[in-house]
């Protein structure tokens, strides 16, 4: 995530919440994801719509 440039945030963040929420972990891990996410330039809002979409996906 912290390395990701612009254009490819979303991308990352998704794929990392998806892996996350696969794993089982994706409620302990939303916070930090958000503040990674943060980190790259996205809004929260932006960063937990992401994530959401991402728990939705693998039905979590």
């Amino acid at each position: 995530m912290l390395a990701a440039h612009e254009g490819q945030r979303n991308t990352r963040l998704f794929w990392a919440a998806c892996r996350a929420y696969e794993d089982g972990i994706g409620p302990e891990l939303a916070n930090p994801l958000v503040d990674a996410a943060r980190a790259t330039g996205l809004s929260e809002r932006e960063a937990r719509a992401t994530i959401a979409s991402a728990a939705r996906l693998t039905g979590r």
